[in-house]
């Protein structure tokens, strides 16, 4: 069982020690599986519990809002993917303006320290935190000697024994930047292999053109709220996940649409394994559901292309 605490009054008194760490962590990709895996490591070697620290908003939300990156997966989604990985709690943390404002010393102390108990600290060497980004690895190293916790460096780059390499076969840092740059030239293949598993998008399925339920095959347009980044507009291969938890192959389409405002983008997922004789019986209207990017395909491919594809 993962604990999840959305304030630090929800930790009890007596929680700890701890190992630690903390970030924004858009993504979970595999460079943060590597630093919490070591993370939890380092947890059961100290018979400690493993603990992550994530901030919502992302602090660009709070500072640059009209610059802000666009997020790779929702709340929800990073609580799912960071639970999995093993983690003993996790504690989500309002970023605001007041957090902005404390020191480096003054966040450690009262997050990591008072709240936490934190007996190892484990951060990456371009760590930055506390007002202003003043905290840095030197600084934390101190506040480890003052408050009496461990310092455990770990560099961020991929997953081990899975070397990652960009378009020019050179080394590449994984990053949340990575994965957005893949997912905005609908590489999903890409952003899978920095991500470790299929990039999703969930949202509840709303009603649409029914393109798809005229031709047999079931639709779900997911709502424009959905969570998750949409990638570039294309037909994919994916996998369409209904809210009892049973997966269905999908065809799913990306389209900008013309409005008033501008354009939006819409997301249907084409439900591929149903008769056609059962295609009326399946509603998912009103259901939160998660659509699987898996595969993109050049052009236009009909959606009965793309079901030869799945059982090919």
């Amino acid at each position: 069982m993962v604990y999840i605490w959305n304030d630090p009054s929800e930790v009890p008194a007596d929680f700890g020690p701890s190992v630690v760490t903390f970030g924004n962590f858009d993504g979970v990709h595999r460079g943060h599986q590597q630093v919490l895996s070591q993370l939890i490591r380092s947890a059961r070697l100290t018979r400690s519990k493993a603990v992550a620290v994530t901030f919502d908003p992302h602090p660009a939300f709070v500072h640059r809002p009209e610059s802000a990156p666009e997020m790779i997966m929702g709340l929800d989604d990073k609580l799912e993917a960071l639970g999995e990985l093993g983690l003993d709690a996790i504690l989500v943390v309002k970023y605001s303006l007041d957090l902005a404002s404390l020191t480096a010393e003054e966040f450690v102390e009262q997050y990591l320290v008072d709240c936490l108990h934190a007996s190892h600290v484990v951060i990456g060497h371009d760590a930055r935190f506390g007002r202003g980004n003043s905290g840095d690895l030197d600084t934390m190293k101190a506040l480890g000697e003052k408050f009496g916790f461990e310092v455990q460096v770990i560099s961020e780059f991929g997953s081990e024994g899975y070397p990652l390499h960009d378009d020019d076969g050179a080394d590449r840092r994984c990053s949340s930047t990575w994965v957005r740059e893949a997912l905005q030239e609908g590489d999903v293949a890409t952003a899978a292999a920095v991500l470790g598993r299929w990039h999703r998008m969930r949202g509840e399925v709303v009603h649409g053109a029914a393109r798809g339920r005229a031709l047999g095959f079931p639709t779900a347009n997911l709502a424009s709220n959905a969570s998750g980044l949409i990638p570039a507009d294309g037909i994919y291969a994916g996998w369409l996940v209904d809210q009892a938890g049973k997966r269905w192959p999908a065809a799913i389409s990306v389209g900008s649409n013309p409005t008033f405002d501008g354009v939006s983008r819409q997301v249907e997922a084409h439900v591929i394994d149903r008769p056609k004789e059962a295609v009326e019986d399946f509603d998912l209207y009103g259901q939160t559901v998660v659509v699987e990017f898996v595969a993109r395909f050049g052009g236009w491919w009909p959606i009965v292309g793309l079901k030869h594809w799945w059982t090919r």
